[in-house]
């Protein structure tokens, strides 16, 4: 019995001085949908009434279609909010409000193409394009060194890119740090997460987590648990092998049936269409609710940023909206009571 005793003492003692010290703060974050003018006071308090204790800023880049090397960045045509002084006004309001930020810049190809796929058609198109895409990131890692933010991702679902020229990714990693001195991470698609090979670079393994858990029109909460058993294994996995946390870059749900089956797929309701008749706030406040259950109290699990939030809060979703916003539904209480376990 003795030595039973002391030999699970010795096996604890063990696995507990392999488990690295992970913080135990959560980034109980939105993505906020950047507006045309400046974000205001107004804006701010459904962010910190939802108990949100971080804010992601998306400066878009554009790109024409998947072998374009030209990158158009901070530009006069887009919106105020895309564009950098825009970006430092907001960073300055939300972070004067007591919100932490991650700036992450990255990139839209027209016609909604898919970025992970993208990939020039020579060598010199690939050097244009790093040149342009380095000159992009180095833009915002700068702001984000000036105004002193908390967390920065230096892209977003672009395995492609990253497969092909893995040595401009590490350059690249290695002249962000020399601008910026806070956290970084990158956000990889759900699918392509345990197959990027640079983690051992960054400080968070960041994952945009549109998992498909379940075929059902409305699954029950035991058959959402039971679809998420094989892709947390993956993480945490991930997580012991590079002694890394885990961030949900981006997670959600809309408000639909069937919203756990390929949970990345958008709207493609236009302003005027009927309504459509596969609504169900329900599922994707209780979606949310597994992610919460089963992510949330894992300390090798981050948090996460919530897609998405419109800083017109007024106006955004409402129960005849199909989209992934969680503004105006039942999903808007069941992130306040979660975040709200984890103020920090």
């Amino acid at each position: 019995m003795k030595f039973n005793f002391w030999l699970i003492v010795a096996v604890t003692l063990f696995h507990c001085s392999c488990q690295p010290d992970f913080p135990k703060l959560k980034y109980n974050g939105l993505s906020l949908v950047a507006s045309r003018d400046s974000l205001k006071i107004e804006h701010i308090l459904p962010l910190k009434n939802v108990n949100a204790n971080t804010v992601a800023l998306m400066p878009f880049a554009f790109l024409q279609d998947l072998n374009s090397p030209e990158l158009h960045f901070n530009h006069e045509r887009q919106w105020w909010g895309e564009r950098v002084d825009g970006v430092q006004q907001n960073i300055q309001v939300l972070q004067g409000n007591g919100l932490k930020i991650m700036l992450k810049p990255q990139i839209w190809i027209w016609h909604g193409e898919f970025t992970g796929d993208l990939n020039m058609t020579s060598e010199e198109h690939w050097q244009t394009f790093e040149n342009s895409y380095l000159e992009y990131i180095l833009l915002y890692a700068e702001l984000a060194e000036k105004e002193q933010i908390s967390l920065f991702c230096i892209g977003t679902e672009l395995y492609n890119f990253t497969e092909k020229r893995p040595e401009f990714w590490k350059k690249m990693i290695a002249e962000v740090r020399k601008v910026y001195s806070g956290k970084i991470t990158y956000a990889e698609n759900w699918d392509k997460v345990d197959r990027f090979e640079l983690w051992d670079e960054l400080d968070f393994i960041g994952v945009d987590a549109y998992f498909p858990i379940s075929e059902s029109k409305n699954p029950t909460e035991a058959e959402l648990i039971a679809g998420w058993k094989s892709h947390k294994k993956m993480l945490q996995q991930l997580s012991s092998a590079y002694k890394k946390q885990v961030i949900f870059t981006e997670y959600g749900y809309r408000n639909i049936d069937f919203t756990a089956k390929e949970p990345w797929q958008a709207s493609t309701r236009r302003r005027g269409d009927k309504v459509p008749e596969n609504l169900n706030e329900g599922l994707q406040a209780k979606a949310l609710q597994v992610i919460y259950d089963e992510f949330w109290p894992e300390h090798w699990f981050a948090g996460g940023f919530l897609w998405k939030w419109h800083h017109d809060h007024e106006r955004a979703g409402g129960k005849q909206n199909d989209r992934f916003t969680p503004q105006n539904k039942l999903a808007e209480e069941t992130v306040k009571v979660n975040y709200g376990k984890y103020v920090n």
